[in-house]
C-alpha cells in the first residue's frame, strides 16, 4: 500500500491509481476507491472485467509480439500507471533478456513504488520517471531516459490507455510527432483508447463526469479520430481493432480500440 507521506497528495483520485483498484492491486487510496466504485456501480463491471483486463492483455501481446518477432530491445511506456503483474519489463525480457524499458507516469506514486518491485540487477536496465505526457519534451529530453534510451535505434512507444486523459486542447497529435520526430525508422508506436463510437452515450456522460474530479479528465474520440493518432505510422496487420482481437480470436467489448503502426 502507499506510505503515509504519499497520502497527502491523494486528494484527488488518480487514473493511474484507479487503474491499479480496477485490476484488484492495492496501490491506491480510499479516494481511488471510491471513485473506482462510482464507475462501476454506474457502468457496470463491464469496464473493469472486459475493458481494463483485456486492455491490460492486449499490453501483453503487443510486448511479446515487438520482442520475440521484431527484436525490439528498447520499450517506453508512457502512461505506464502502478505495476501490476505481467509489466512490459518482465514479457520483453521473456524474449530479450537485457531488453530496456522505461515507465512514465505523471502520478509520482507509479515511481515511488515502482522501484520498491524491480531488483538491483532489474534497475540497470529498468527506469520509472515522473513526467506528464502533455509535456512530452519533458520526456524525450529527459537525463535518465537518455541514459536508457539510444534514439538511433528502434525504440517500442507504449500509449496504452493513456491518450483518452489527453484533451484535443493538449494537442495529441502534437504530442506523439514530438516522439515522432526522435524516434528511428523500425520504431513502433502501440496505442489503444475508449471508442466513442461503441460506448454508449449515457455511459460516456457518466465517465466524463466521475473523471471530471480526477487529476486527468477522460476524453472518447472515434475509431476516425483514434486512427488519425497513427499518422506519420504504418498501421500493422490487423489494423485499428478492438483490443481483444488484436492478434487473438474470440469474444470481446468493442470499447477499447487499439493499434500498432510501424515508423518508415
Amino acid at each position: 500500500m502507499p506510505g503515509a507521506e504519499d497520502a497527502v497528495a491523494a486528494e484527488k483520485p488518480s487514473p493511474a491509481r484507479m487503474y491499479d483498484y480496477f485490476l484488484h492491486g492495492d496501490n491506491n487510496f480510499p479516494v481511488d476507491r471510491e471513485a473506482g466504485d462510482a464507475v462501476i456501480d454506474q457502468v457496470g463491471e463491464v469496464l473493469t472485467k472486459d475493458v481494463v483486463w483485456e486492455n491490460r492483455r492486449f499490453l501483453g501481446r503487443v510486448v511479446h509480439h515487438l520482442a520475440a518477432e521484431h527484436g525490439v530491445r528498447q520499450f517506453i511506456d508512457v502512461g505506464a500507471g502502478l505495476p501490476s503483474m505481467e509489466n512490459t519489463h518482465q514479457i520483453a525480457r521473456r524474449s530479450i533478456p537485457d531488453a530496456r524499458v522505461a515507465y512514465v507516469d505523471l502520478d509520482p506514486v507509479v515511481a515511488t513504488h515502482g522501484k520498491t518491485l524491480l531488483t538491483e540487477e532489474e534497475q540497470k536496465i529498468t527506469r520509472l520517471l515522473t513526467a506528464d505526457l502533455r509535456d512530452p519534451l519533458s520526456i524525450v529530453d529527459n537525463p535518465e531516459l537518455a541514459d536508457l534510451i539510444d534514439f538511433t535505434q528502434p525504440v517500442a512507444l507504449l500509449c496504452v490507455a493513456v491518450f483518452h486523459f489527453i484533451t484535443d486542447e493538449d494537442d495529441p497529435h502534437g504530442i506523439i510527432r514530438t516522439f515522432r520526430e526522435r524516434l528511428a525508422p523500425g520504431s513502433f508506436l502501440a496505442l489503444s483508447h475508449l471508442n466513442a463510437d461503441e460506448s454508449p452515450d449515457d455511459e460516456q456522460d457518466t465517465m466524463r463526469a466521475i473523471y471530471r474530479n480526477a487529476t486527468s479528465p477522460m476524453v472518447f474520440r472515434t475509431r476516425a479520430e483514434i486512427e488519425a493518432l497513427f499518422n506519420g505510422f504504418t498501421l500493422q496487420a490487423p489494423g485499428l481493432v478492438p483490443t481483444g482481437h488484436w492478434r487473438r480470436e474470440g469474444d470481446t467489448t468493442r470499447r477499447m480500440y487499439g493499434g500498432l503502426g510501424r515508423l518508415g
